[in-house]
């Protein structure tokens, strides 16, 4: 925010879960009294009910940065791939919910057939013990020709290896080292008192299958549905939150463009301090 304020930028979150309408608490979404004073994009744009696809994000983060009249714009968010997906060539294969359900039915072992005939070099980029990944794999053959071989040596494929940006960007990653597991407790104790049990409580009918598996809400719902005391949810989801930035930490950290700060109480002065070395 202060970041924003003192560049002139407007912000687009790349955070998987804020596209949610009602998921505020849990995705710590701005407030609207701090979304009038910075204009933010990509947040409340989806129904939970709905399976708010990366690429479903991508086009419509596009859209953003084509129409903006803002000189500047301030990517900010934890998801690796939507980041990826707004910055770098990053097409996406055709789906068919027909398709999907009927190889959903089939023997895995009939699924696994049709891949290895289609594609003998498919082992190689599909793991084939991850029937979801096998499924999606038989799904974009149909639907497209492409087997996985195909797609992984491709010309965008080698882009996005090389990390080439298909729109040019300044990059600061902000890293809390060993303040991490603090910061999450903290987080979540704040996320309690504000009051996030009634935030999932009210949405519990209608999260769908993406949102439902968001961090922080798929624990609570397991104590709403009593496999848990809201006690045990939140430790779970102290757990699960410190493996996702640990998993979060190891996207962001293979990719060569970005320089990386440590988290300090100055860390916006250093952020602009940083991006206007870089600009």
């Amino acid at each position: 925010m202060q970041t924003a304020e003192r560049i002139g930028a407007e912000v687009i979150s790349v955070d998987s879960m804020q596209v949610y309408v009602g998921m505020d608490i849990g995705t710590a979404k701005p407030n609207m009294l701090e979304r009038d004073g910075v204009p933010h994009h990509m947040i409340d744009i989806a129904e939970p009910e709905a399976n708010f696809s990366v690429a479903d994000f991508r086009r419509l983060g596009r859209e953003v940065l084509g129409s903006s009249d803002s000189a500047r714009m301030l990517i900010t968010g934890g998801s690796g791939l939507h980041f990826r997906a707004l910055v770098d060539p990053m097409s996406f294969a055709p789906t068919d919910p027909e398709i999907r359900a009927e190889l959903e039915e089939a023997p895995i072992e009939q699924v696994l057939a049709e891949l290895r005939r289609a594609d003998p070099e498919a082992e190689r980029y599909v793991d084939m013990a991850n029937s979801r990944r096998v499924i999606r794999a038989v799904e974009i053959w149909r639907l497209s020709g492409e087997g996985p071989s195909q797609r992984a040596t491709s010309a965008e494929a080698e882009d996005l290896r090389r990390y080439v940006p298909e729109i040019e960007f300044t990059a600061v990653g902000v890293d809390p080292g060993e303040l991490l597991e603090q910061r999450v407790e903290a987080r979540l104790a704040r996320m309690r008192a504000g009051g996030l049990v009634d935030e999932v409580g009210r949405l519990r009918r209608r999260l769908g299958r993406t949102a439902r598996n968001a961090v922080g809400y798929r624990e609570i719902l397991g104590a709403l549905d009593g496999f848990c005391s809201v006690d045990e949810a939140f430790e779970r989801a102290a757990r699960n939150t410190r493996k996702l930035a640990r998993k979060q930490r190891t996207w962001f950290q293979r990719d060569p463009r970005i320089r990386w700060i440590p988290w300090f109480d100055d860390v916006a002065d250093r952020v602009d301090r940083v991006l206007e070395a870089m600009s």
